[in-house]
């Protein structure tokens, strides 16, 4: 009897085998179909650049990039190998449509002398570019050319984390390779780090698709062979961890650049960040749990002519509701410049609302800064190691500080916890945890009154930039 059950089982096992094999079958041949579907809409870069001062070697070994800063996200045209002559450059592109415009990064044809697109069938076509976005690395190259076959733009709002990915590109001058893989998370923000990333627009898809220096600007794309993002950046060489763009925010920069050659920002003129991102904020602002809060006013912008204030919490645009700092970025990016939003602002524990226009972002121009003398200071601080002076209308002019009321900071102690977070002399504090802080007396009485090891928040004017900042004794 058992011989016979042992016996019989066997059938089964045999077609559940053979199910899992044609399973497999299937999910090899989806693999195979996307790939043909989409790779003649991928097309190949090669770039000569102008002429860069100094020459690096790279010799593809991750182990050159080890002087750089922990964390810092290696663009893959800084990968590239660099000559003094000339930088050649290569990378990927995706044609949006049929009569030639293709997108890429921007950061794949920036100063740019001449592009070649290579096709899939071999032929190579002059380009020129017809539009650059710097925020969110994206741009729109034109070949003369018509009937090409043009990528499909998925929905990236509806990508699902874990669903396959495959990525399609020129890796190491290795044209159309095909890589596979998953949405790692969507929405990655605060990834490119310094000022750069602060001033781009960073939404991103990541995947664990291997992609490598080369794939820049090819396309992401799902099981269904819908492009879901445009590969921009890495985090190290052979980590497996890319990001992309997501489908959404090319398609809109790209329509733009095609119709008008630029693409129009709108812009509060703030530094903002995650209320959840910031523990040390949370112990001192209360009675509310997420939002985007106000880190910088920046000068001459739509907000300096507002009433938003540093340490507000930004809770719902026009009464849509934000939580972090990218979801502020894209309903304001979809916003028209000159017309009033409406802000719901959190305050000292009260809910109001302010109406800011949004502007036209522009380009920031490099600005010097002067140095000047620090007058000796009246009363100091060993913690924080910062002094503080009474604030005049000659001590405002000389520093080219907008402030007519506050503390100005005379001195700063060298990697001191002020001059880690950037305060400086001739920078004006307003405030202490909130306070009014009109003079060096209620200065010190305002750091006696507080826990120096949890910190203190302390509201200043630099220049014509108000911000606050965290300050912790060691």
């Amino acid at each position: 009897m058992v011989l016979a059950l042992v016996v019989g089982a066997s059938p089964v096992v045999g077609r559940d085998a053979a199910s899992n094999l044609d399973l497999a079958r299937q999910l090899n041949q989806a693999f195979i179909d996307v790939a043909a579907k989409v790779s003649p809409s991928v097309v190949v870069i090669n770039v000569v650049q102008k002429a860069t001062p100094a020459a690096s070697e790279d010799n593809g070994d991750e182990g050159a990039f080890d002087n750089l800063p922990p964390g810092f996200l290696r663009r893959f045209h800084e990968q590239l190998r660099r000559r003094p002559e000339q930088t050649m450059g290569k990378g990927s592109g995706l044609i949006l449509r049929e009569d030639g415009y293709i997108l890429t990064n921007a950061h794949v044809v920036e100063e740019a002398d001449s592009i070649d697109v290579q096709l899939r069938d071999g032929h190579t076509l002059k380009a020129i570019v017809r539009g650059v976005d710097p925020q969110s690395d994206l741009a729109v190259i034109k070949v003369d050319s018509h009937g090409l076959p043009a990528a499909r733009l998925a929905d990236s709002s509806q990508v699902r984390v874990g669903e396959f990915t495959v990525a399609i590109g020129a890796p190491f001058s290795l044209d159309y390779s095909v890589t596979f893989g998953h949405v790692s998370a969507k929405g990655r923000s605060r990834i490119i780090d310094g000022p750069e990333g602060a001033s781009m627009d960073q939404d991103f898809i990541q995947t664990d698709a291997l992609i490598n220096p080369g794939n820049s600007g090819g396309p992401l794309v799902n099981i269904e062979g819908e492009v879901i993002g445009i590969n921009t950046l890495i985090e190290g060489l052979h980590s497996g961890i890319g990001f992309a763009i997501p489908s959404n925010l090319a398609r809109e920069v790209s329509e733009q650049l095609i119709a008008r050659g630029k693409f129009t920002r709108p812009w509060l003129g703030v530094a903002i960040a995650g209320f959840r991102d910031d523990p040390d904020l949370r112990e001192f602002i209360t009675g509310i749990d997420d939002g985007v809060v106000v880190r910088t006013i920046m000068p001459n912008g739509p907000a300096a002519k507002s009433d938003l204030k540093p340490t507000d919490v930004i809770t719902a645009v026009d009464g849509s509701r934000v939580t972090t700092a990218q979801q502020l970025r894209n309903v304001i990016r979809g916003k028209k410049i000159g017309q009033p939003v409406v802000l719901d602002v959190f305050r000292k524990g009260k809910s109001l609302q302010v109406k800011i226009s949004p502007a036209e972002w522009i380009e920031p121009a490099a600005t010097v800064t002067k140095t000047k003398a620090s007058p000796a200071p009246e009363a100091d601080s060993a913690a924080l190691g910062i002094g503080v002076q009474a604030l005049t209308k000659e001590l405002a002019a000389q520093f080219g500080v907008d402030a007519a009321e506050g503390v100005l900071v005379a001195s700063v102690e060298k990697d001191s916890p002020g001059a880690r977070k950037g305060l400086k002399p001739g920078d004006v504090i307003t405030s202490v945890n909130q306070q009014p802080t009109d003079s060096p007396k209620q200065f010190r009485e305002a750091l006696k009154k507080a826990d120096l090891k949890k910190g203190v928040l302390v509201n200043l004017v630099s220049g014509n930039s108000a911000r606050f900042e965290i300050l912790k004794a060691e």
